[in-house]
């Protein structure tokens, strides 16, 4: 028998969330507590089972075993069976997590908009009720938590334009809040830092910001190399929840030894310590976040305001009649296996029957699909722990299957890489070239052009030569950005008419050479807030 990892896990649906781990060896039957009802699911865990690598076309008919290895024919498949009730929850959380991946853009600009302290908002929420509540989350907390006026607009803009996101947070965040609080406990860390993730990523393992941050607690690139996560082309650990929370908890940790302030943290945390260092000088010296606001990047002052309105709402979710949905089942158990071969989520979900989507929620961290196998580093598949006595019962035979599959498209492989190479360019770079501008012109990524070119910063020198693998050809329609006045709007449209979800900066994306500074002077507008139905000029009309 094989050493394993085994967590045992708070996880509702498919998320994981590890409370105990410790390598052991597994029984040959293992039973799981299915908290849907009140039976045992006995798993079979033998290699006594596996199938011999000279029976590797031979269907196994035996009685205990479920795994059929090998399809007695092309159009059959393999006989797995699983709890019928399990499924269907596992099945609707599924779609929950699927359904909120898109909200991280819905959270990102929500950070990057300056409230409107004057906006009008219809809910039940005096001013004295707001200061008597938040006074007594100060009192709990050890971050600095006080009314002020641009707080009290985020709180109202997220309980009435974003009501919809916070109800989504509040579902998802049972599938990922146990094992934050867990890891935040373990490092000494308020565990309302949990609500962090929100702000950074909208609870999606996948999401990835316009410069390049990923995964749950938004790491870039630099740092999360220097905080030991795995980056390269087929691993991406900022995305792994356990691995990116444990690095998260030791950052936030760093920053509050220097700091001695959780808020400052927050904030250094954003946007580093070096802007929050220069935004305390410029304050005369001030330490509290509020007095240094001012002073920070746009993004960082709305950073903090958004993290604390989250801890709000949360807090006061019944009292706002926030509706969330509670998950059926409240224990999952999962187990990891390092993988000795190479393999791909295709072939694991052919031979063992678990969906594609519930692999990738369990396994976020592989950014292609593959579980690679590097000599001298482990990378381990998390599944089920019903399904991987499966796997590991017939382990020798799946991967004698998949060597022989990968054999056969190695040649295929050798030529996809042949053509990569030869469709690469040498680019070089001109005056006002800038790394996502080049991005956007081949259809690539920044994170790409500095990869394939070792670039550890965004800054360039005209002369460089950039190696690049275009994803789009420029032609000769790629031209010098016009000014603002005289660039050419999209279909000679000249007016927007604004619709429900609208903001200045999604308007100004979708129309080439328009900015938001460009509406809100050839409009007349002074804040962010837009009114459905409204109809905007795309041009500097009068002139």
């Amino acid at each position: 028998m094989m050493n394993k990892v085994t967590y045992k896990s708070f996880c509702f649906g498919l998320a994981l969330f590890p409370i105990v781990g410790a390598a052991q060896q597994k029984d040959a039957i293992s039973t799981v507590s299915d908290s849907l009802n009140s039976s045992i699911i006995v798993v079979q865990d033998s290699l006594d089972n596996v199938v011999p690598l000279e029976q590797l076309n031979i269907v196994k008919s035996s009685n205990t075993e479920s795994l059929a290895l090998f399809k007695p024919t092309e159009s059959s498949t393999y006989n797995l069976q699983d709890h019928a009730l399990a499924a269907k929850f596992d099945s609707l959380w599924m779609k929950e997590l699927v359904d909120a991946a898109p909200l991280f853009n819905e959270m990102y600009q929500e950070v990057l908009t300056e409230p409107d302290t004057t906006a009008a908002f219809v809910l039940d929420l005096p001013t004295d009720t707001l200061k008597m509540r938040l006074a007594r989350m100060n009192e709990r907390t050890p971050f600095n938590i006080e009314y002020n006026s641009s707080l009290e607009s985020v709180i109202k803009s997220f309980l009435t334009r974003k009501r919809d996101l916070m109800e989504r947070m509040l579902t998802i965040s049972q599938f990922y809040f146990p094992l934050f609080e867990q890891e935040l406990d373990n490092k000494n860390i308020p565990l309302e830092m949990k609500y962090l993730s929100i702000v950074e990523s909208a609870l999606n393992p996948k999401a990835r910001s316009r410069v390049g941050a990923t995964g749950l607690w938004q790491f870039m690139y630099g740092t999360g190399k220097e905080m030991k996560l795995n980056i390269n082309s087929y691993v991406d650990e900022r995305s792994d929840p356990i691995k990116s929370t444990a690095a998260a908890s030791n950052y936030l940790n760093r920053l509050y030894r220097i700091y001695n302030d959780w808020d400052l943290a927050l904030a250094a945390y954003n946007s580093g310590p070096g802007n929050v260092n220069k935004a305390i000088r410029r304050s005369g010296g001030q330490r509290n976040y509020w007095n240094i606001r001012r002073n920070l990047p746009r993004e960082t002052a709305g950073y903090v305001p958004a993290f604390q309105a989250t801890m709000y709402i949360f807090e006061y979710a019944e009292e706002h009649g926030l509706k969330t949905k509670r998950a059926e089942r409240a224990y999952f158990e999962t187990d990891t296996i390092h993988v000795k071969h190479m393999i791909t989520f295709d072939q694991i979900t052919e031979l063992t029957g678990i969906n594609k989507d519930e692999l990738k929620i369990l396994n976020p961290q592989y950014k292609l699909d593959v579980i690679p196998f590097v000599k001298g580093r482990s990378h381990a598949l998390r599944l089920p722990v019903h399904q991987m006595g499966k796997f590991v019962a017939n382990e020798e035979a799946i991967y004698a299957h998949v060597q022989k599959e990968l054999k056969e498209k190695e040649g295929l492989i050798a030529k996809i890489e042949k053509a990569a190479e030869e469709n690469s360019i040498r680019y070089r770079v001109r005056d006002g070239d800038f790394l996502g501008k080049i991005a956007e012109r081949y259809g690539v990524r920044v994170s790409q052009l500095k990869q394939w070119n070792g670039l550890r910063s965004n800054n360039l020198r005209i002369g460089q030569r950039l190696t690049i693998y275009p994803r789009k050809n420029p032609g000769s329609s790629v031209k010098p950005r016009e000014t603002p006045s005289r660039t050419a709007v999209a279909n000679n449209s000249k007016i927007h008419e604004v619709r429900s979800g609208d903001s200045l900066w999604t308007i100004s994306r979708k129309y080439p050479g328009v900015t938001i500074e460009n509406l809100r002077k050839w409009n007349g507008i002074s804040g962010n807030n837009l009114k459905p139905g409204t109809k905007l000029k795309l041009c500097d009309c009068s002139s």
